[in-house]
């Protein structure tokens, strides 16, 4: 599996805290890849660095086989959607693409125009004029019209309004598909990762917690329901995801690629939430490495 981004113990800190820390991880080409997590996991921490924004404190990363930002050619291959779907308030939506034009070697002009026009946006309205929804539709258009062949969004939709996010969502998935791009989305809106994405990283206190595609993590993924039960004694290709117990019964979600006999349980499919949640309620494991105090 070629990975378009790769980190080996990447920590970034300042001053004494650290906002990532130990972080390993491979995201595979050719997916949308939904990033999710707790407020404080390390994502954008995570994507600012994959960006060339930042540089690393301690460990290794490297996005499209380089090192980020290295050179005018690696930076041209990776597009970059920040949170707040920076626009020039002042500047017109044209002003936007003549700006994008003279900064990217590789921009496609067309493209930019044509999304544009599709988008219903005038050229002449200046940006600060602009809905929410159509100031991220521009700086998607920017994103795209670079012709990276990795496109990382920070929680590009957060702020939106639930219609300009489905339209956002819609346009992305249309553009991955049409330009063949690998896409990097963090949310914390596991609806929006539903919709867009067909690869999972569930990223909780800067380690991956599991990470997949989500056809196969949903099929691999199960609800037991049945008489109360330590969970140590399910068999070894169980692997226990979450617990919880009454008096007389268990619920457990668990992995496993194996077929599940014991006519004890009630066995029923989780949704993609459940599967999220079970894994950021996981326990942290902070033994073998710094403590974070203050993460983004």
């Amino acid at each position: 599996m070629t990975a378009v981004l790769r980190t080996q113990g990447l920590g970034k800190r300042y001053g004494k805290r650290w906002a990532l820390a130990d972080c390993t991880l491979d995201i595979p080409a050719g997916h949308v890849v939904g990033l999710v997590g707790p407020n404080g996991a390390g994502k954008t921490t995570l994507l600012n660095l994959a960006s060339g924004l930042m540089t690393p404190t301690s460990g290794s990363i490297t996005v499209l086989g380089g090192r980020p930002g290295a050179s005018p050619a690696q930076m041209a291959r990776v597009g970059f959607v920040a949170q707040d779907t920076p626009t020039y308030s002042g500047l017109s939506v044209a002003d936007h693409l003549r700006f994008g034009a003279r900064l990217n070697p590789g921009w496609d002009d067309g493209l930019a125009r044509e999304r544009i026009a599709r988008l219903d946006l005038d050229p002449a309205r200046k940006a600060g004029k602009l809905s929410g929804g159509q100031r991220a539709q521009l700086a998607l258009t920017l994103g795209i019209a670079k012709r990276p062949d990795l496109l990382i969004l920070d929680e590009p939709v957060a702020a939106l309004d639930p219609l300009a996010r489905r339209e956002f969502l819609q346009g992305l998935m249309e553009a991955a598909a049409e330009h063949e791009l690998s896409v990097v989305l963090s949310s914390h809106l596991v609806s929006d990762v539903e919709r867009a994405c067909d690869y999972l990283i569930v990223l909780v206190d800067s380690r991956v917690q599991v990470a997949g595609e989500v056809e196969e993590l949903l099929a691999t993924h199960h609800r037991l329901t049945g008489p109360r039960r330590d969970p140590a004694r399910l068999p070894a290709d169980q692997h226990v995801i979450s617990a919880s117990h009454t008096d007389r019964q268990s619920t457990l979600i668990i992995r496993t690629g194996a077929p599940i006999h014991d006519p004890a349980w009630t066995v029923s499919q989780i949704s993609l939430e459940d599967l999220v949640l079970a894994y950021m309620s996981m326990p942290a494991r902070t033994g073998d490495r710094p403590a974070l105090e203050v993460l983004r």
